[in-house]
């Protein structure tokens, strides 16, 4: 794959079969050892306050011991929640993991969900997008409130961190204010990834300003083409690399039910890939036991055979995955190693 853009797969790890019933922790674990055991890059995990289920964030804690290489996304929303929570959370999937964590940014408009919290009215979806934009840059800021040799763990001494590298963020936000620091060290990406779904029209600022990945859904390379034009635009405008943003198209399918199955899913992923209209592709099984095992191992290896996908994974972290350099300390001083 040498001087070939890379091509990068990721699954969703639905929460739940469609009739509604449980999955057990060990099939679980069994989805996401073929994922792994295909090189896909990472495995989304949805969650909402509006069903009932197990938290994203803890169900991939509890699948990270089990794996080794593939990169772990959960859903978090950051409205209704605490900004600092939050990021010690992603921060502590980082560290379980090894370097392997992500969290998907996700808003919640609904009254009902607002009800359940009772802290307030739902705000317009616009401001919710503001809100989690914030939430992005203080998770970042918190993260970095550690310079990364901040840990001493000096027995003998008693000395466990050294409080000169650690540093308050002191961030007004429109809707909270953090000060800081993190009281989670430095986690081991500098800053785990950020996706965002970038689909809707309001969540595309975030997007450019903030996602590391953006998914987006679309009806043809074209449109997926302009979508993708538009975010490496926005992000330049905010003065980011727009080089350093994957655009991943999101696209759920029933692989029995899909014209030519997993071959045409390869196929599509291929053109529109080598077409520069996305980077990779985000697959939404239909059914996530049947249908996540068939992509890992005909897709996935359909594009490999073509030689379009990896044979093995590079690295350690979900930034290596994704060809996304570990970003320096905002506090750390200059010319200090990330």
């Amino acid at each position: 794959m040498t001087g070939v853009r890379p091509l990068h797969l990721a699954a969703e790890l639905a929460p739940a079969p469609p009739d509604g019933g449980s999955r057990t922790v060990a099939g679980t674990v069994a989805l996401a050892r073929l994922a792994e055991d295909a090189g896909l890059d990472f495995l989304t995990h949805d969650d909402s306050f509006s069903r009932p289920g197990l938290d994203a964030l803890a169900v991939l804690a509890r699948i990270a011991p089990e794996t080794r290489s593939v990169g772990l996304v959960p859903t978090v929303t950051t409205t209704h929640t605490e900004p600092f929570h939050v990021q010690a959370a992603v921060a502590t999937l980082d560290w379980v993991s090894r370097g392997r964590a992500g969290w998907r940014i996700a808003v919640s408009p609904g009254a009902a969900e607002a009800r359940l919290f009772g802290r307030r009215p739902a705000p317009p979806t616009a401001a919710l997008w503001q809100e989690a934009g914030e939430t992005a840059e203080v998770s970042r800021r918190l993260w970095d409130s550690w310079e990364d040799d901040a840990e001493i763990r000096d027995v003998a001494t008693g000395r466990f961190v050294d409080r000169r590298k650690l540093h308050h963020v002191d961030f007004e936000g429109a809707a909270f204010s953090v000060k800081g620091p993190s009281i989670v060290p430095r986690p081991p990406q500098g800053n785990p990834v950020v996706v965002v779904d970038a689909t809707r029209p309001a969540a595309r600022e975030t997007a450019a300003r903030h996602a590391d990945v953006a998914l987006i859904r679309a009806s043809s390379p074209e449109e997926a083409a302009g979508l993708r034009a538009e975010l490496h635009r926005s992000a330049r405008a905010h003065g980011r690399d727009p080089g350093l943003l994957r655009v991943l198209l999101t696209l759920t399918a029933d692989l029995d039910a899909h014209p030519g199955g997993p071959a045409a899913l390869a196929g599509l992923a291929a053109d529109w890939h080598g077409g520069g209209a996305v980077d990779g592709l985000h697959f939404v099984p239909a059914v996530p036991g049947r249908d996540l095992p068939r992509f890992a191992a005909e897709v996935a290896g359909a594009l490999r055979d073509r030689g379009l996908f990896r044979t093995a994974y590079e690295g350690t972290t979900l930034r290596d995955r994704l060809g996304l350099p570990r970003p320096a300390s905002q506090y750390a001083p200059k010319g200090a190693d990330a």
